[in-house]
């Protein structure tokens, strides 16, 4: 038994499940794209080669799933989400994001919690990302469910308001706090 503190509900794994819903995209890098666009001053679209020469920073989390595993002290390779917040400069009213992904999921955020240490990953303890993890590139956002860190990154969207991503729409939390045990929605969210 793991002595570390874990968030209420959760078991420790020593595996990474799978869990998708859907094919798998398979996105070369030559073809892939992320367009950052919305309420921001500069809408860009980068290519996988634009995004390598970015500052790269490795982060050791959780990762935390809603069906209740955690797998513990993961290394996280990519590039920081407010380095590009940055270069794009949301506009004072952005206080939403909505991540955009191949194959048409998506996810809704609050725009601090990106910007406290989310990250776009193309590395997982230290091999580069499988499809099946969400490679090449995916959003890891370390202190919400895994649901959160949209696999398959191909856009992120500066909101006014918060709108429901694809499981928000099917019950599930708007924040998907672990630590609060934000699972799923009630009647009154």
């Amino acid at each position: 038994m793991n002595s570390r503190q874990i968030p209420p509900g959760q078991n420790v794994t020593t595996k990474f499940p799978i869990l998708t819903y859907g094919q798998i995209p398979l996105i070369d890098t030559e073809e892939w794209r992320l367009r950052i666009f919305g309420l921001i001053e500069n809408d860009l679209t980068f290519t996988w080669n634009e995004m390598m020469l970015f500052q790269k920073e490795s982060l050791i989390r959780d990762f935390h799933c809603v069906t209740q595993w955690s797998h513990l002290d993961n290394l996280w390779e990519g590039i920081p989400f407010r380095d590009l917040a940055k270069l794009v400069q949301p506009k004072s009213k952005a206080i939403f994001v909505m991540a955009h992904s191949y194959g048409g999921y998506r996810t809704n955020l609050p725009l601090e919690v990106l910007i406290k240490d989310a990250l776009f990953a193309y590395k997982h303890n230290g091999e580069p990302l499988d499809p099946k993890h969400g490679g090449p590139m995916r959003l890891i956002v370390p202190n919400r469910y895994g649901w959160k860190s949209a696999k398959w990154i191909c856009g992120i969207e500066f909101m006014d308001q918060n709108q429901m991503g694809f499981w928000e729409e099917l019950g599930y939390h708007q924040n998907g706090d672990p630590w609060k045990e934000e699972r799923f929605r009630n009647r009154y969210q």
